[in-house]
């Protein structure tokens, strides 16, 4: 067995979790660099437990939580971008394939027709309804005012 194995088990062996057998136990007694550094973590281990845990600041669990949350929140936020832009992509790919589809079929001049019909039937349904949008407008402001002073009223009459 090499010192480097030795040394490896060394702090379990001192903290009590591993008992020094076999192979390592005979080298902890032939090797005396071997045997100080156990009697050294062995040392240190004792101070440890002998020693007093220091309380932690009030805001310890605060703040690092809220750093927890915010480098997560950074995280999310750069993956949020990049499929946003990848969403981008495939949606102006879409597109652009459908644009060069119509080109190409010689749909886009119907569809030039059709944008010309309903623009024109929205421009009369348009000069048709505005004489009396005043009248719809006064009646909702009118139904508003009743539902508000309604909640009003029943919010009074609960307490």
């Amino acid at each position: 067995m090499f010192c480097d194995e030795a040394l490896d088990a060394i702090e379990a062996i001192a903290a009590g979790e591993l008992t020094p057998e076999g192979r390592i136990a005979q080298h902890l007694a032939s090797c005396r660099n071997c045997a100080a550094a156990l009697t050294a973590a062995r040392q240190l281990e004792s101070m440890l437990r002998v020693r007093a845990v220091p309380k932690p600041p009030q805001q310890f669990t605060t703040r690092t939580m809220a750093r927890v949350r915010r480098a997560r929140w950074r995280t999310e936020r750069v993956l949020d971008v990049g499929f946003n832009i990848a969403l981008a992509l495939v949606v102006l790919g879409i597109v652009a394939g459908v644009l060069m589809l119509l080109n190409v079929s010689g749909l886009s001049s119907v569809s030039n027709e059709a944008a010309g019909l309903f623009t024109s039937g929205f421009v009369t349904v348009a000069r048709r309804v505005a004489p009396a949008l005043p009248l719809y407008g006064a009646a909702t402001a009118l139904v508003i005012t009743v539902i508000g002073i309604w909640w009003w009223a029943e919010r009074d009459t609960a307490r």
